[in-house]
């Protein structure tokens, strides 16, 4: 969700011409929106300082891999701070528009891949910051998985991994469509124990940790419920991500989180319920100088 809002919001450097006319500015009180507010209060999309998330600067000198890229939100901001990016997904109608908006936006040598990952046709140490957000739930494998993602580091590269967090996973089991927790969705879930052993398993020094996302936790569950009203199958091949046109009630959840960020506590209020029931749980990692990985 954040991610197609992200690139409405934030227009291509003036240097850069833009194929598409900006289209008109975004209901503040829709999903979308208040999602974005809500990141951004927990340092992500830090235009000014270049920085993906607080701690995880990305600069004109990098080489920016983002792996399971999907709408392209960690490639697209990459391209605006002038790097050059290589981005990989399994859906192929995802890569053609993401490099359809890197081409136009972008005058480096970019590449845009469909591929499962495992492995990656891409020489070790490619890049020298490697982006994988919620994506790691989705796979058999995890631990092959980030071994393909350490080798394409170079030595001093840094990671920024994100999985969803497992209360608010447990907590849409019997309300989300049993698809939801079936391949190519969500395979895994991981314990905030389980994603750091993994991250340092595979040879990376954990240098951050944050978990956030209570209005996603809670806005997952008004969509699925909001289905379930209108009658819609929810048995079919769901994907995992909330789209277009949202439920009434989803709508009503985003006015209302709306509302709080808006009192004088009201970030206070986030953080406190962030801390309760994440939807995410992150990882800033760094390679090794000496080349890190699994022993």
């Amino acid at each position: 969700m954040i991610r197609r809002l992200l690139a409405r919001l934030r227009p291509a450097p003036a240097a850069i011409p833009v194929v598409e006319p900006a289209p008109a500015a975004p209901d503040a009180a829709s999903p979308l929106y208040v999602g974005l507010r809500d990141a951004v209060l927990d340092g992500w999309f830090l235009g000014d300082s270049g920085e993906l998330l607080k701690g995880f600067a990305i600069t004109a000198d990098d080489t920016l891999l983002d792996v399971g890229c999907g709408d392209g939100v960690a490639t697209l901001f990459a391209v605006r701070q002038g790097a050059s990016v290589i981005f990989t997904d399994s859906e192929h109608d995802k890569v053609r528009e993401l490099a359809r908006q890197v081409d136009a936006q972008s005058r480096q040598l970019n590449l845009g891949l469909v591929s499962n990952s495992l492995p990656l046709p891409l020489a070790d140490g490619c890049a020298s910051k490697v982006v994988c957000m919620e994506v790691l739930e989705h796979v058999d494998q995890p631990e092959a998985f980030m071994a393909e993602l350490v080798r394409m580091g170079r030595p001093g590269a840094q990671y920024l991994l994100s999985v969803p967090a497992p209360v608010g996973e447990h907590l849409q089991k019997g309300i989300a469509p049993a698809s939801y927790y079936q391949s190519p969705n969500h395979v895994q879930i991981f314990t905030a124990e389980r994603f750091a052993a993994l991250v340092e398993d595979a040879g990376l020094v954990i240098e951050h940790r944050q978990a956030s996302g209570f209005f996603w936790v809670m806005g997952m569950i008004f969509f699925w419920a909001g289905e379930r009203a209108a009658g819609r199958e929810l048995t079919g091949a769901v994907r995992d991500r909330i789209h277009e046109p949202f439920t009434p009630m989803m709508e009503h959840w985003a006015r209302a989180w709306q509302s709080l960020l808006d009192q004088p506590d009201g970030l206070l209020i986030k953080q406190t319920l962030d801390r309760f029931m994440p939807k995410s749980q992150v990882i800033i990692a760094r390679k090794p100088l000496d080349g890190g990985g699994a022993p």
